[in-house]
């Protein structure tokens, strides 16, 4: 399959200019079966206040951005990851929705809350969802929860052959992490990650989509606008075993690593 990201630079707070420079980027891209968007791609992120937030929020059934998403998935026959700023009862959420050529298919909500964004958000609630699309398996993490390792191989003893990553890093070293979780879970990663400045924070771009044994396939510069797809052989994510003698998942021992779950 086709796989890659489309990396651009949002506009806070407009959500039709943002619409009309992805509908512009969606254009340069090369018969992609799956595309990735970056975190808040609707929105923006830095907000100037919890109020402006909420009154940019909708819920799923009621933006037009996710009617845009489903449209073009629907027309070029192909699935979308993006972030998404979720409405729901008046509390938002940093999601990150899936459309497909059916259309809305479903959607993650970001466990691990960056620096000042437990003030706007609510923590996900909606753990880790797997999404089998036809030939493929498909995870789906946002920004921060790339440093924490529990969430890569929760998807990958999951089944993900894809971990899509919809990202507006800021920390310059983020991004060297990506091929490493690929590599230990055996799975293809996807960063799609914006660039720009806004109200002070430095987006660093470099978006990135690496294999199954960590090497990178196609990568990004720090700015700029890029939509780039690569052909990927899903059976490299299929295949754990790391020499005839050692597998990625079965060499494990989950009885002598409870001391992860302890307080």
């Amino acid at each position: 399959m086709n796989a890659g990201f489309l990396q651009f630079c949002p506009i806070l707070g407009d959500e039709s200019q943002n619409i009309k420079n992805i509908a512009l980027n969606f254009e340069t891209a090369k018969d992609p079966d799956l595309l990735v968007l970056p975190e808040l791609a609707n929105s923006g992120y830095n907000f100037e206040s919890k109020k402006q937030a909420i009154l940019l929020g909708k819920s799923i059934e009621e933006s037009e951005y996710v009617e845009f998403l489903v449209a073009h998935s629907k027309n070029k026959n192909l699935f979308i990851i993006s972030g998404f700023l979720e409405k729901e009862n008046n509390k938002l959420y940093n999601t990150a929705v899936l459309t497909g050529p059916s259309g809305y298919i479903g959607k993650y909500r970001k466990m691990h809350l960056f620096m000042n964004e437990p003030e706007y958000f609510e923590k996900g609630n909606l753990g880790l969802p797997l999404f089998e699309l036809g030939g493929f398996k498909l995870g789906i993490l946002i920004c921060f929860d790339w440093i924490f390792p529990e969430v890569w191989r929760i998807l990958a003893l999951k089944g993900a052959d894809i971990i899509a990553h919809p990202s507006n890093l800021v920390l310059p070293y983020a991004q060297q992490a990506v091929p490493v979780h690929g590599m230990i879970n055996r799975t293809f990663n996807i960063t799609a990650n914006r660039y720009g400045n806004e109200r002070g924070i430095t987006f660093s771009g470099q978006s990135i989509l690496s294999d199954p044994k960590g090497n990178t396939l196609i990568k990004a510069p720090a700015k700029g606008d890029s939509v780039e797809v690569t052909k990927l052989d899903l059976e490299l994510a299929r295949n754990k075993w790391i020499t005839p003698q050692n597998h990625v998942f079965t060499d494990r021992f989950p009885a002598q690593y409870t001391d992860l779950i302890k307080a």
